[in-house]
């Protein structure tokens, strides 16, 4: 089986790049791979930092929701795949430089938010329009990238925010021209390829655990409330709406607080 990208491996630095036209959106058997190969990259000694891009008009639009829509049993097993690449980001042994343009959308939040530095091209554009898909999105990693009530405003309203205003949060490293964003995160990664293996490896373990919560736990709680949507007629009516291409109908679902 072809897998949605592909790695190269030159003077300590991996470069695993996504190539899933049209849009880098994997499937469930896509989310598994992608996550052996990171934790694959991890183990080998020939590596010393990973850079992780897209190639085509987009970083990463998540996951394959024309999949979800004709298995919504896959929900599961998608769940597990996405949790296994954004702990594979997370918890790698080795440094994770995520190098975005155009759409960074759902699943390609999810990686960004769990690497260790995020550079994006000035046409780079960030969301989690999970709320119109019928799912919940990636909020633990959302917010290792911008501030709360800026995530909340993300999540509620399934709007983006530009490279401009990312950088502005805090959020991405640098922003530079689409045509210099690959050179610029290999720029990167070679300053980290320079240092000692043992005292990245060592450095990026503490940072990890002196994080504000536990990553992967708060994102398992927030998979908990996707599977209980994936439940509900709403859900189904936004990812038939989705590859139907018309504008969900909700009905009388929504009432008036008491």
């Amino acid at each position: 089986m072809k897998h949605p990208f592909h790695t190269e491996i030159a003077d300590g630095i991996a470069e695993l790049v996504i190539d899933k036209p049209p849009v880098n959106a994997l499937d469930c058997a896509g989310w598994h791979a992608l996550a052996a190969e990171l934790d694959a990259l991890g183990r080998d000694h020939r590596v010393r930092v990973i850079v992780l891009r897209g190639e085509g008009r987009g970083f990463c639009a998540g996951v394959d929701i024309k999949e979800l829509a004709a298995y919504p049993d896959r929900i599961v097993d998608v769940n597990a795949g996405n949790y296994a690449a954004f702990r594979a980001v997370h918890r790698n042994p080795k440094p994770v430089i995520v190098a975005v343009h155009g759409y960074v959308l759902g699943g390609g939040i999810g990686l960004s938010g769990a690497a260790d530095i995020v550079l994006a091209s000035d046409c780079a554009r960030f969301g989690v329009p999970e709320i119109d898909r019928g799912a919940m999105g990636g909020g633990a990693h959302l917010q290792r990238l911008f501030p709360l009530q800026k995530v909340r405003w993300m999540y509620f309203t399934g709007l983006m925010i530009d490279a401009a205003e990312a950088y502005r949060l805090g959020g991405i490293e640098r922003v530079v021209p689409l045509a210099e964003l690959r050179e610029a995160a290999l720029e990167t990664a070679r300053a980290i390829a320079a240092k000692s293996p043992e005292m990245v490896r060592l450095a990026k373990e503490s940072l990890n655990g002196v994080e504000d919560g536990n990553l992967e736990d708060k994102y398992r709680w927030e998979q908990g409330f996707t599977l209980q949507a994936y439940m509900s007629q709403d859900s189904n009516e936004t990812r038939q709406a989705f590859v139907e291409k018309r504008a969900a109908n909700f009905g009388d679902a929504v009432s008036s607080g008491a």
